[in-house]
C-alpha cells in the first residue's frame, strides 16, 4: 500500500520511506515513480525477511557504526547494507522476482 504523506516527509527531506507494510511518499506524482517504489519494495522485502523489528534494530546499529567510522550522516546512510542493496537494484524492476533470501548480506 502506498500512502502520500507530504508534511512529515518534507521535514525529513526524503522522497519515500518503507515502514512495513506501508510505503510513504512525499509527492503524489511519485506514485508513478517505478524506481522509487521498487527501492521501497526492496526494503519491505528486507523488513519481512528480518521479521520487521530486527530490520530496524540492525539498520540503526549499522547506521551508527558507519556514522562513527565516517563522521558523515549521509555517507553512513549510503553504507548501510539494506540501502546498498536497494540502490544497486532499484532500476531492475524484476529484481524482487529473482532476489535470493537475505540477499542484503552480499552488501555487508
Amino acid at each position: 500500500m502506498i500512502i502520500v504523506c507530504q508534511k512529515p516527509l518534507k521535514r525529513l527531506k526524503i522522497n519515500g520511506i518503507a515502514l512495513f507494510p506501508f510505503i510513504f511518499i512525499r509527492k503524489p506524482e511519485d506514485k508513478e515513480n517505478k524506481v522509487l517504489i521498487n527501492h521501497e519494495k526492496i526494503h519491505l522485502r528486507q523488513q519481512l525477511e528480518m521479521l520487521v523489528i530486527f530490520f530496524y534494530i540492525f539498520y540503526v546499529i549499522e547506521y551508527y557504526y558507519w556514522f562513527f567510522k565516517l563522521k558523515d550522516g549521509y555517507l553512513a546512510y549510503r553504507r548501510i547494507s539494506f540501502e546498498r542493496e536497494a540502490y544497486a537494484n532499484e532500476h531492475d524492476l524484476n529484481y524482487l522476482k529473482k532476489r535470493k533470501f537475505w540477499n542484503f548480506r552480499k552488501y555487508l
